[in-house]
This record gives C-alpha cells, structure tokens and sequence, in this order.
C-alpha cells in the first residue's frame, strides 16, 4: 500500500512538472537498393555516367550495391573510374570489388578493373572482397573456377554492424554455376552474425530453383515489379534480400532507363 502512494506521488510530481518519461528509440530503418548500372550506358546504349549519376542520386538510399562497374575498363566507359566517380557525385562511401583485374593498357596507366561495388552514406569499416565460383567470359576454354567479386561491407547504423553484400551471378541459360555460387555466398553469410543483407543482379527470377536454398536463410524484398529489361521489365532479376532479424517495410522498383536494369529500393527496419 505505501509502495502504490509512494508511486502515484511520483507520477503526480513528474506530471506537476511538466516532464514526461522518455519514449524508447524508433528502430532505424534502412533504404537500401541494387542497381546494375550496365558500365554506365543506358538502355539507349549511350554513355552517360552523370545520368547513372542522377539515377542513383535520386533513390535516396543509405546503401546500394551496383554490378557492371567499370574502373578504368576500356573505351565503352572512356577508361573512367566509375566507382569512385560516383561515389564523389553523391557524397557517399564506397568499396569496389572487381572480378576481373588486368594489367593497364600501357605501362603506368592504371590497371582494368570490372566488377561490383557498394555506395554507402555511413563508414564502411570493414570490407573485403571474397570468391565464389565464376566462370570466366576471359579466357578461352575456362572451367568454372573460385574468383573475386563478391562484395562485403560492414556499415555502423547507430552504432550497430550491419553487413551489406553486393554480388553478379553467372548469365547462362544452365544453372549449374549459379547453384554453386549460391552455396558459396551462403557459406560466407553463415560465417557472419549478426543483420546481413544481400543485393544484385542474380540473372534469375525468383522462382528459379538454383534460388530456392537462398529463401531459407533470406527474405526477399519483393517490389512487385519487374527489372529487365528496364523501358518495359518482363523479368524479375535484381535483388534486395535480408536476414529474418531485419523486417522490410516496403520495396518498389523505380523506373529510369539510365540502364538496362531498373533498380530495386527497399526499406529495411533493423533490430532494436
């Protein structure tokens, strides 16, 4: 009985005074997108890196994973340095995973890159660039092999780690390396703890079943939209995907042409 006066006689103080108990923190919430950006080209064909530019720059996203970078690849992107080009037009961090390194086109040029990269308005404080089985389109007679290209970061979101991964599947019609990279990027998520996300171009809808062990351990982020070919989307191709301890508030596709690909935006609530 005097605990429960001693208690109103402190709500009624606290109530005289004008101070009301302090709300717990809203969960961030994270935009996050994936864009192939084609090399810079837009559907069209054309060259424009400003307008992958403004494209990006009009998702207002806190992180996005792009495929198709070039950095300093050869004439189609006029040898440019696309990553770090348009990490500088919008402001933002960036970590570039290239698949594909050669030697420079002459000596003290800088060396040919292609391959994924990630934009983010927070530090990055970690990154690394991790194998999984590709196939090279280089060189002849290949066999599916481990090669770089798959893209980690770790973002701090209110002082929380939040690892986003960028990443390019295979193309062929046959499965087959796509399975495998599937197992491979499952077994690098696995090693982490923690929010995870996973963004790209998987040149595969999402029915496919090379895809399936992706569902078990990801939620996909399903705009509701199609991405390819991006003047009028037929395919489903391009991915925002999440750890179950990360909700998805809401995911659109947005419609540009500043590629072949429309991008994919979702908003991702993190855990309290």
């Amino acid at each position: 009985m005097i605990f429960m006066r001693l208690a109103a006689m402190v709500v009624a103080l606290v109530v005289a005074l004008g101070v009301a108990p302090a709300a717990a923190s809203p969960r961030p919430v994270l935009t996050v997108a994936s864009y192939n950006i084609h090399a810079g080209a837009g559907e069209d064909g054309v060259f424009d890196l400003d307008r992958t530019a403004a494209a990006l720059r009009d998702l207002h996203a806190d992180v996005i994973g792009l495929q198709e970078v070039d950095v300093h690849w050869d004439a189609r992107s006029e040898y440019r340095d696309e990553a770090g080009e348009l990490a500088r037009a919008l402001g933002m961090h960036v970590f570039f995973a290239p698949v594909y390194d050669l030697e420079p086109p002459a000596p003290g040029a800088p060396r040919r890159q292609y391959g994924v990269a990630v934009l983010s308005r927070y530090p990055i404080l970690a990154a690394r660039n991790h194998e999984i089985t590709r196939w090279s389109t280089l060189t002849p007679d290949a066999e599916p092999a481990p090669a770089p290209g798959f893209a980690e970061v770790t973002v701090a979101v209110r002082r929380a780690p939040v690892r986003v991964y960028a990443t390019h599947l295979d193309y062929r019609a046959d499965p087959a390396v796509r399975e495998a990279q599937v197992a491979d990027m499952l077994g690098i998520l696995g090693r982490a703890r923690g929010p995870k996300i996973l963004t790209g171009d998987f040149n595969a809808e999402p029915a496919a079943p090379e895809l399936t062990p992706l569902w078990t351990k990801l939620a996909d982020a399903d705009p509701h939209g199609g991405t390819y070919p991006a003047a009028d989307p037929v395919k489903r191709l391009d991915f925002v995907t999440a750890s179950r301890d990360l909700a998805i508030r809401a995911a659109r596709t947005v419609a540009t042409t500043a590629s072949d690909h429309r991008p994919v935006l979702a908003q991702l609530t993190l855990p309290g």
